[in-house]
């Protein structure tokens, strides 16, 4: 367990997290939302609080109580008002996922038994189809961006305001609602295809401890402001993001997409950003390009050296051009859902900007480990938070084994999985699937998934993660693949294989190639460098080429099994073509 560093407020569920920080709050401002002609819209925490009041207020009246109901939509202040309106006095959310398809989206819909969902307009014809199937229990569609009702589907935004009349006529059923903070609340889908996928069980008392422990781990206030990025229907951004920004009284606004993501930063004076590696990879590549452009590169670089054991306040000084290209204000950037490679961890720390990693998994509400101020190991995930217990079973001989946790943030359950569920335990121990070893001072490192794991014939283990990593270092590499692949009749004979996703503007520039015969074999020269500074059992023997992206979650991790399956079929595909 870490230590608790900062104070925070104790809250027994999000109800109870809303009145506490609403009545401290009430005056911020929560959110700020662009509109058109570079206008903004804000509200305050108490304005937040009202609307989600009169939301709840009139889906009890309309006879939701107890019912699960879906949010569906771009990051936007609707989508988390309609969140915590259903969690907090009226029944069970149900987050989806906005990049599933037609048929994807209707499966979960029948699987989570939903009898309502709130969605932004881009879904609204998907939506109409799936109630006109009659599939599963759904029946009631609410807009978010509809200003009234219209054609059989509610609007948002006149719920708030209907629900803010019964309230004044003295209806106080949602006001009063009272939380059992130990059942589900909360339904939410891991990633994976729709019957792969489980439903995970959370509860208030789940996410509250959560809150809780990040505020204890973070220096962040209610001066904050937070870009929200990734996709709320994801735990990570939901929590980290979204609810921790309103627990802390800090303020909210939307990131306009990957593209503006630095615009951003500056635009609202962000303070704090949670996202994911490829957010942070993408972002220091565009300042190094920056750099180089303005003929500051080969000095900054040099500096970096020079000044890398300065304190990170004096290197926020000494690299005051690189924190203005991100607005001058940010504090705090964390990383998560994926492995962050650790020279990019690096390289933002030499520069005085605090980029901490942080680890969880949607069963875990999620946060597990975090960095902080006081505790930081480039490479590790931090300490494990104050109310979490983390362990590794059956270490290999380098210490690496499958990390087990337990905690008040534990789910309750993988939803009517009696079996699934049972199997994710030990005693009361969460078996988290991931490997890692914990160091004497307690650091956790995240080697890999224990199912990805690649078992060579001599025994040996190959992360697939770690070498990843090691491959996304070469320039013009954006992304790759690691596998293996039986060479022969023997099943026990496998070799080391990679899948590399270049840019070939990119590569074009940087190795003087220009057909593709060239800028392979540039790229192929470059990991047989790789090779050279590796053992020989984790060489890789053979290397597929494309510009294609790999198959990812929304949250940036690789799909192995889709990725593999892909692979086999276009080898397939190709075998058929050349005979």
């Amino acid at each position: 367990m870490g230590e608790k560093l900062y104070k925070y407020d104790y809250i027994t569920d999000l109800k109870d997290m809303l009145k506490k920080s609403g009545k401290k709050y009430s005056e911020n401002i929560a959110y700020k939302i662009k509109i058109e002609n570079g206008k903004y819209k804000t509200f305050t925490h108490k304005e937040v609080r009202e609307m989600i009041d009169g939301l709840g207020t009139k889906l009890i009246d309309m006879g939701f109580k107890g019912k699960r109901i879906a949010v569906i939509g771009e990051n936007r202040y609707e989508w988390e008002l309609a969140y915590l309106a259903i969690v907090c006095g009226v029944g069970i959310v149900v987050p989806l996922d906005k990049s599933l398809p037609e048929n994807e989206l209707e499966k979960l819909i029948e699987r989570s038994k939903v009898e309502a969902i709130f969605f932004s307009e881009k879904y609204e014809e998907n939506l109409k189809n799936i109630v006109k199937k009659g599939v599963g229990n759904l029946k009631t569609l609410i807009s978010m961006d509809l200003e009234e009702h219209n054609e059989g589907i509610y609007s948002e935004k006149e719920l708030i305001k209907q629900g803010k009349e019964l309230i004044d006529a003295g209806n106080k059923e949602y006001i009063n609602a009272k939380i059992n903070n130990e059942e589900m609340s909360i339904m939410l889908f891991t990633s994976g295809t729709t019957s792969a996928s489980k439903v995970v069980a959370l509860s208030h008392k789940n996410i509250a401890s959560n809150l809780m422990d990040i505020a204890s781990c973070l220096d962040v206030n209610e001066n904050d402001v937070f870009l929200s990025f990734l996709p709320l229907h994801h735990v990570f951004e939901c929590t980290v993001g979204f609810l921790f920004s309103l627990y802390k009284g800090a303020m909210t606004a939307f990131s306009d997409g990957m593209r503006y993501i630095i615009e951003n930063l500056n635009e609202y004076k962000v303070t704090v950003m949670a996202s994911v590696p490829a957010i942070y990879e993408r972002t220091m590549k565009i300042i190094l390009r920056e750099l180089e452009n303005k003929g500051k590169l080969e000095k900054t670089l040099e500096n970096e050296e020079k000044y890398k054991d300065f304190t990170m306040e004096e290197k926020k000084k000494i690299f005051k051009d690189i924190h203005n290209m991100l607005g001058g204000n940010v504090r705090l950037f964390i990383s998560g859902a994926a492995s962050l490679e650790k020279s990019i961890e690096q390289r933002y720390r030499n520069f005085g900007i605090n980029l901490v990693q942080g680890y969880g998994l949607t069963e875990t509400s999620p946060v597990i480990a975090m960095g902080n101020k006081k505790y930081h190991r480039v490479g590790s995930v931090g300490k494990a938070v104050p109310s979490v217990e983390a362990k590794v079973i059956d270490p290999n001989d380098e210490g690496v084994g499958e990390l087990l946790v337990k905690g008040p943030n534990i789910m309750l359950e993988y939803f009517e999985a009696k079996d699934a569920t049972k199997k994710a335990f030990i005693d009361d121990w969460f078996c988290t699937g991931d490997l890692a070893k914990i160091d004497e001072d307690g650091y956790i490192f995240i080697c890999g998934r224990k199912k990805s794991v690649i078992v060579l014939k001599n025994g040996k283990n190959i992360y697939p993660e770690e070498m990843e990593n090691l491959i996304n270092r070469i320039e013009g590499v954006e992304e790759s693949f690691i596998f293996g692949k039986q060479l022969s009749e023997d099943k026990e004979n496998i070799k080391i294989f990679v899948k590399v996703v270049y840019d070939e503007d990119v590569v074009k520039n940087a190795y003087k190639v220009e057909t593709t015969k060239e800028i392979e074999n540039a790229l192929a020269g470059k990991i047989k460098e790789v090779n050279k500074i590796m053992p020989g059992y984790k060489g890789i023997r053979g290397i597929i080429f494309t510009k294609e992206p790999l198959i990812k979650t929304t949250t940036g991790k690789i799909k192995r099994e889709k990725n593999l399956e892909r692979i086999l079929k276009e080898e397939i595909e190709n075998a058929g073509s050349a005979d």
